[in-house]
């Protein structure tokens, strides 16, 4: 709002001006037209002296001058007066006090007995001095016109601090801060205009919101189950996508399937409202249990099915939970089965690195089967043996680990390039990956689970941070990503430093692109917001990935200013398939259309999913495709 201060003291200033001009002309045309009316009244006085003179001159020849002229000279003020007829003085006059600067009239009196005078007076305006009331009149005037401009300047300042406000929140708009822009109504003129944008801005706030419902009612109405309002089967395989590249699994876990044999016939004993009471009931409570647990998917997979994805669990752990779970399950409709002691079962499947979905959820439902041949409430686990030797360290190890490899700066940068619709690159993507003693990489799926278990997340991104910006960025004019985690958004000292360093180095910060995690942004909104907008002031671009995962509206992505949309690769993965994963697309860029956000992929793999997405309006995407 600067450059409109500058142009609101500029039009202040030309007011003032033009109303000075406006107040020297006239001064200056009344003070011309006080001489001329003195000079002509001086005039009138000369004229009525010549006509004296020449009654006199006709009437007597002798005149008598001397009797009576002195006196009328006297009146007139008279510097000096001489009369002549030819060569001869007839009468001469001489004031005892001249005046500098007399104003001479020379006047032929009669042409045919070269009878002239010559006639000098003072200076007509300066006969004429102000007396009290006149300098009293002047002041009184003087003071209006003060009382008056200054009132004057001050209705002008207001009307244009109005406009000013109409602007500033014209700015807002544009800049995308609605919020601000709606609360920041003011006394804005013309008042007309401020409260028909108050009101747009309402309505654009209410449509936006409704935008953002609506994609959440077309997320749920394909994700979810509407009974229980968890995820439903499609839901689930979109999870499971997450958790597997190329199919195969990048991470272990465990997978369970809870099966409740008669809940067809308690349907129809007892009524849909009674069985989705006891449903619900069931659904939060499991909920409750899951909770600690992290990246956890529970979704409904058949009727009378419900399964559990754990990732980055071990044996023991996975056994533990298939405890809680079964005892749980019979706890909760014990009351409502005929066969109290034959109605609940649970599979699970413990699943590695590289194993084969399709071999994973082969095992759970062997594993379901064989719990069911028991013929009671139990839970049989389908484990190969097959566990990587990185699961086995503990906690302790894994601290040890981490903090060396942070000490020796053995955290290393991998990146992946994004591509447009052009097949141009518009920015690289950096990985972390940690380097052991024995000098192999351990991939991230591994530590940065117990990076954020043991709290050293912050330490593992800055030094990827120092890596892109210090070693990466210096050698070419590239633009890179960089994912943060909650911990770093939310650690104060991660955040100074990183404020400091993006100030240092602001021709680099314009070039960097901070991901952040859409669960992250859901759930800890109001924590972030300052610091996101500390990145984006500095100039560094906000995206949020892993879109697609949550059921959530899509209304924080304008609330937080971001830049970039990325898709989880869940949702990508056979896009040219799936209509419903093409109705969320369609739905999600349909409502960022004006929002100036890009909406990008990751994880594409076949050259039909990237031609679908680029039908469907998605700017650019990374995966395998491109490599």
């Amino acid at each position: 709002m600067k450059l409109t201060k500058i142009l609101t003291k500029k039009l202040t200033s030309f007011w003032l001006l033009s109303l000075t001009a406006v107040g020297a002309i006239f001064f200056i045309g009344a003070l011309i037209s006080f001489i001329q009316l003195t000079y002509k009244f001086q005039q009138q006085k000369v004229t009525q002296l010549e006509s004296m003179l020449v009654e006199h001159y006709q009437a007597d020849s002798h005149w008598e001058l001397h009797a009576w002229l002195p006196p009328i000279l006297i009146a007139y003020n008279t510097t000096s007066f001489k009369l002549t007829q030819g060569d001869t003085i007839l009468f001469e006059y001489y004031s005892p006090t001249p005046e500098p600067n007399p104003t001479l009239y020379k006047h032929v009196i009669d042409a045919d007995k070269s009878l002239s005078m010559e006639l000098k007076l003072p200076q007509p305006f300066l006969l004429h001095q102000l007396g009290w009331y006149e300098y009293l009149s002047l002041l009184i005037s003087f003071i209006a016109i003060a009382l008056f401009v200054r009132y004057g300047l001050r209705w002008f300042n207001h009307e244009l601090d109005g406009i000013e406000q109409i602007a500033e929140r014209s700015m807002l708009v544009i800049e995308g801060e609605h919020e601000k822009a709606l609360q920041f109504s003011g006394k804005g003129r013309p008042r007309l205009v401020n409260r028909a944008m108050t009101k747009l801005l309402e309505q654009l706030q209410d449509a936006q919101k409704e935008r953002g419902r609506f994609d959440q009612f077309i997320r749920s109405k394909t994700f979810l189950d509407p009974a229980t309002r968890i995820g439903n089967r499609i839901f689930f395989e979109n999870r499971l996508e997450a958790l597997t590249h190329q199919s195969s699994m990048i991470a272990h876990g465990v997978i369970l399937l809870i099966n409740f044999d008669d809940l067809d016939l308690l349907l129809q004993q007892e009524g849909d409202d009674i069985v989705n009471e006891q449903l619900n009931d069931f659904v939060q409570a499991i909920t409750q249990v899951l909770h600690p647990y992290e990246d956890v998917t529970f979704a409904r997979y058949d009727f009378n099915q419900f399964v559990i994805v754990a990732p980055q669990l071990s044996l023991d752990e996975a056994d533990s939970l298939a405890n809680k779970l079964l005892k749980l399950a019979i706890r909760q409709l014990q009351n409502q089965s005929d066969t109290q002691d034959n109605y609940v079962h649970l599979g699970a499947a413990f699943y590695s690195a590289g194993d084969m979905q399709e071999q994973v959820l082969e095992e759970v439902e062997m594993a379901l089967k064989a719990a069911q041949l028991q013929r009671s409430n139990n839970w049989f686990m389908y484990d190969k043996g097959a566990v990587d030797k990185e699961i086995a360290k503990g906690s302790v190890r894994w601290r040890s680990f981490l903090e060396n490899t942070l000490v020796n700066k053995r955290f290393v940068a991998i990146t992946e390039k994004v591509i447009d619709s052009d097949g141009h690159t518009c920015h690289q993507e950096a990985f972390s990956r940690a380097i052991d003693n024995q000098g192999n990489e351990v991939r991230a799926t591994l530590f940065i689970p117990m990076a954020n278990k043991c709290g050293l997340m912050p330490q593992v991104e800055r030094q990827l941070i120092e890596i892109v910006m210090f070693d990466l960025m210096v050698n070419n004019q590239d633009h890179y990503s960089i994912n943060l985690s909650l911990d770093s958004l939310t650690s104060r000292a991660f955040s100074r430093w990183l404020k400091i360093t993006l100030m240092e180095h602001r021709h680099l910060a314009s070039r960097l692109t901070f991901e952040v995690s859409e669960d992250i942004v859901v759930k800890h909104q109001h924590k972030l917001v300052e610091n996101l907008n500390m990145l984006r002031k500095i100039g560094a671009k906000l995206c949020v990935d892993h879109v697609g995962l949550q059921v959530v509206g899509t209304h924080y992505i304008q609330e937080c200013h971001f830049d970039l949309v990325k898709l989880h690769r869940s949702i990508i993965h056979q896009i040219h398939l799936k209509p419903e994963n093409q109705l969320f697309i369609r739905s999600l860029i349909g409502g960022l259309y004006r929002a100036e956000v890009q909406v990008f992929a990751e994880g594409v793999t076949q050259f039909e999913e990237w031609q679908t997405l680029k039908i469907l309006g998605v700017s650019a995407a990374q995966g395998d495709f491109f490599n």
